[in-house]
């Protein structure tokens, strides 16, 4: 009796889960085909927003071609906007240093001519190692200027074209915005140049004024050697 009992439990279970087995294929195929779909549009996001991190998978099926178009410009201009800061603030320090560097140089030449008379040839030598140091130091400021100069010129072009790109795209905002960076970056740039150039002129002016001092120096040394060799010339004329 016992053992018939067991065996209706075990054809009641049967039943009971056949429906299953034979039915649960099918809400897999469901799942599959949704999955299939739902990797169709993520692959389709990917292809239409160019993987950018502003515009979320959700939102992409309601944004046009011509939305993504602005926010990709907005974003390009952004980017070249943060671009352009950076090297134009390298820029502007170079440039700095520079002046700082050649106004050093002028004080040590000024200080050089104005001791000239009276320094021993030692001191006259450090003096001279000092200010040659100063110059190597230019130098190298100089090709400082020179490459971060060169890389501020590139982020200028790539700002333009950042900025009629979004005008073309409809973004006249970010556009505008581009431009408006560009000229206040010229601007500060060119400010910079300006007191380069003034420093520059200094600089002439005191290598001029080095010349005509040492070689008064000279003169003036060879006119007193002359007056100290006149009177043994007349003693060996008597």
């Amino acid at each position: 009796m016992a053992a018939l009992r067991k065996v209706t439990t075990c054809l009641r279970l049967l039943r009971s889960s056949a429906p299953v087995l034979f039915t649960s294929s099918k809400p897999a195929v469901h799942k599959a085909v949704r999955w299939t779909n739902i990797v169709y549009t993520g692959i389709a996001s990917l292809t239409v927003g160019g993987g950018l991190c502003a515009v979320p998978f959700r939102q992409v099926e309601n944004l046009s071609h011509d939305s993504l178009i602005k926010r990709a410009a907005s974003l390009v201009t952004d980017s070249s906007s943060t671009f352009l800061s950076q090297t134009s603030l390298a820029l502007i320090d170079a440039i700095t240093e520079y002046s700082k560097a050649v106004h050093t140089l002028i004080a040590l030449q000024k200080k050089y001519l104005q001791s000239l008379e009276n320094l021993t040839p030692k001191e006259e030598d450090t003096i001279w190692q000092v200010i040659i140091g100063q110059r190597s130091q230019i130098s190298d400021r100089q090709d400082e200027c020179k490459r971060f100069e060169s890389t501020w010129v590139s982020a200028v072009k790539l700002c333009e074209t950042a900025a009629e790109a979004a005008y073309i795209s409809g973004a006249e905002h970010a556009s505008i915005t581009m431009r408006t960076n560009i000229q206040v970056a010229q601007s500060q740039v060119e400010n910079a140049q300006k007191v380069s150039l003034d420093t520059d002129r200094k600089l002439a002016e005191t290598k001029v004024m080095e010349v005509e001092r040492v070689m008064q120096y000279v003169a003036s040394s060879h006119d007193n050697v002359e007056e100290e060799e006149v009177p043994e010339a007349y003693l060996r004329e008597d």
